[in-house]
């Protein structure tokens, strides 16, 4: 399948976890990925999967500037930008009172802000491709997780930015989507090897009984929103999740 044959798609954390698992199969769909990250190692293991189709940026995402030299990198590398994948996120898990000014700022500079950044800087090139965003918002925020509060609040803010984007966007025939996955991430999986019976519980409440895999299950929907078979949607929040909440 080479869905997103000529694509040109930049995604954030896009060297490992889920964001390398996105890279991957966006780069099997025929698109070419600017894949931004910190970790370099990871950066370059990506890069060697597929040299003709995957750039590394080794960048902070919280920094303004690494935005636009993303952007810059897919025009100068690949000469247009026709997607944008708002995937990197950092945060710390505290009960709401304990978290700190900090710790706020962690999760707004990596997520928030950084999703905004990205989302102006790749904006007169998206304008041009008519091309399409795809940010990530949480099961988390949705559900109000313990501990959670600032990735929650965080993510909801997204989810908001998305759809007011989707809005004045159209217009330009942009679309801004959002996806809330539920996955098997490295974090989760050593929490399963650990802990198997509470693994099993909560996997059980799952209507599909188990969390996605980010390659099988997570990545495709991006892939489906990146795509010419989504062009009728935007604004809209997809739970990639084997229905563990369903929106109304």
């Amino acid at each position: 399948m080479e869905n997103l044959k000529d694509q040109v798609i930049i995604v954030t954390g896009g060297a490992s976890g889920i964001g390398g698992a996105i890279t991957t199969v966006l780069t099997q769909r025929g698109a070419s990925v600017i894949a931004v990250d910190i970790n370099e190692e990871a950066g370059r293991q990506k890069v060697l999967e597929n040299p003709t189709q995957i750039v590394f940026l080794n960048g902070d995402v919280s920094k303004e500037s690494v935005a636009i030299e993303a952007v810059k990198l897919a025009l100068s590398t690949f000469g247009k930008l026709t997607g944008l994948v708002n995937n990197a996120h950092a945060s710390r898990q505290k009960p709401l009172i304990e978290l700190t000014a900090e710790d706020w700022s962690l999760s707004f500079e990596t997520g928030f802000n950084a999703t905004l950044n990205f989302m102006k800087a790749a904006y007169p090139e998206l304008k041009k491709s008519k091309g399409s965003v795809v940010n990530f918002g949480s099961g988390a925020a949705l559900n109000g997780q313990s501990g959670q509060a600032s990735y929650a609040a965080a993510k909801e803010a997204i989810r908001g930015l998305s759809r007011v984007a989707a809005t004045e966007w159209g217009k330009d025939n942009i679309r801004v989507n959002v996806v809330c996955p539920l996955a098997l991430t490295e974090g989760v999986e050593k929490w399963k090897e650990s802990s198997p019976e509470q693994y099993d519980q909560i996997a059980a409440h799952i209507p599909l009984s188990h969390f996605g895999d980010p390659k099988k299950d997570i990545a495709p929907i991006v892939a489906f929103l990146l795509s010419d078979d989504s062009q009728y949607m935007t604004g809209q929040t997809l739970m990639a999740d084997g229905g563990d909440i369903k929106l109304r």
